[in-house]
């Protein structure tokens, strides 16, 4: 008996020892392949759209009247949208956001729209936006089915409808990447890449600004740096690889830049072209109109109505930054999305027939009846344009990570 419990222990040891030793050490099988055993539990899929969005929304405190505006202005029943008004604005106005949210008839029946219920701090320029980021995205994907995540603030608006989004992104391969890069830091290389900030944010339960260490450092040289837009569309494929990466590259990313100025506008690009299965799936561009300040262009101007010709001729979906109900806003209301006060965007979800058979001048609520169909209009055509261009064979390839 004795020799028998040894021989199967034996066996057992030499098991283990022989499967250690054949485990690769590295997989490089992309993700839309190899799935990890962590699998995402999906709560949510939305099988009536031909293509479905995430969206993050990220306020602070002073903007719960242009996050309202903007989520009527964004929202579509095929999509998803997680709201994070971060823990330093005050505790009223994220009740004021989830009483918004929670007494809108239509997000009630849908059950698309969710408030982030413990908010993270976020610190100015610090790593915490990056956190907060990363935290949406995992949330995302373990409670609906989606194919692109998007990231906005509350100072963006949309300039086409979910619908034009939709159709147009409906004829993309889904591993596209919208993600501006650029291999030149310039003037970035010394002030953000050598200085060593330290962001209290990260342990602090109070806000308070960045600090920095005396001593630099040498710029890597296990990986290239690249920087860009903090704004990006990208697809679920590398969203799963930035939470659930097969190897180490995204953690170690991912622990270099909490010390780095600004990660948002480092961290994804520095990953997706420094990684072999994904650096030849980027658009270079971040799908906004945005007009900078002057050099270095830090800081985005405030769009007014003197800025509304070359938003709509930019073709772009989105724009930022716009101050509180400008007047700019309403033009876009009015002649981009087909939108009326305090009411949703035009789409084919909402905008059915009256009783009488005359098409509907509202949206305002969800038509059941017509779930499902889309209207796209000169939105989709422009977008399209901007699309095809960015995708074509000899742009697309050309402005890959170098």
């Amino acid at each position: 008996m004795m020799k028998i419990k040894l021989l199967v222990t034996c066996f057992m040891l030499a098991s283990i020892v022989f499967s250690l030793l054949c485990i690769p050490s590295k997989l490089t099988v992309p993700i839309t392949r190899f799935r990890p055993s962590i699998a995402f539990n999906l709560q949510k899929t939305n099988a009536s759209y031909p293509v479905t969005f995430a969206y993050l929304i990220s306020a602070s405190q002073g903007d719960v009247p242009k996050l309202r505006r903007l989520l009527k202005a964004l929202y579509h029943p095929g999509n998803y949208y997680l709201i994070h008004m971060e823990s330093g604005a005050p505790e009223s106005e994220r009740q004021e956001v989830v009483k918004f949210v929670s007494e809108e008839p239509v997000f009630g029946l849908v059950g698309n729209v969710w408030v982030v219920g413990k908010p993270n701090l976020v610190t100015y320029r610090g790593p915490t936006m990056l956190g907060t980021t990363l935290h949406a995205m995992a949330m995302l994907l373990r409670t609906c089915r989606w194919d692109w995540f998007i990231n906005l603030s509350a100072s963006d608006y949309p300039l086409v409808t979910q619908d034009d989004l939709i159709h147009a992104f409906s004829e993309l391969p889904k591993d596209v990447n919208f993600i501006q890069h650029s291999g030149r830091l310039g003037w970035k290389f010394n002030k953000r890449a050598k200085p060593i900030m330290i962001d209290p944010g990260l342990y602090s339960t109070n806000k308070s600004e960045v600090w920095w260490v005396i001593k630099q450092r040498t710029l890597p040289t296990a990986f290239r740096l690249y920087t860009g837009s903090a704004w990006m569309v990208l697809s679920r494929s590398f969203s799963e690889y930035c939470i659930a990466g097969w190897e180490n590259l995204p953690r170690t990313l991912l622990l270099y830049y909490a010390n780095f100025v600004s990660s948002p506008e480092g961290y994804f690009q520095t990953l997706v072209c420094n990684s072999e299965d994904y650096k030849n799936t980027t658009a270079n561009h971040d799908l906004h109109y945005i007009t900078w300040d002057t050099p270095p262009k830090q800081h985005p101007r405030s769009l007014g109505l003197r800025d509304y010709r070359k938003m709509v001729l930019s073709n772009r979906p989105f724009a930022r930054k716009f101050k509180k109900d400008d007047p700019v806003l309403n033009r876009i209301d009015r002649e981009l999305l087909k939108k009326r006060r305090g009411e949703f965007a035009f789409g084919g979800w909402c905008s059915g027939t009256t009783n009488g058979g005359k098409p509907r001048r509202t949206c305002s609520n969800l038509q059941s009846l017509d779930y499902g169909i889309l209207r796209p209009g000169a939105g989709a055509r422009k977008l399209k344009t901007l699309l095809s261009r960015l995708l074509s064979v000899r742009n697309f390839s050309r402005r890959q990570c170098k």
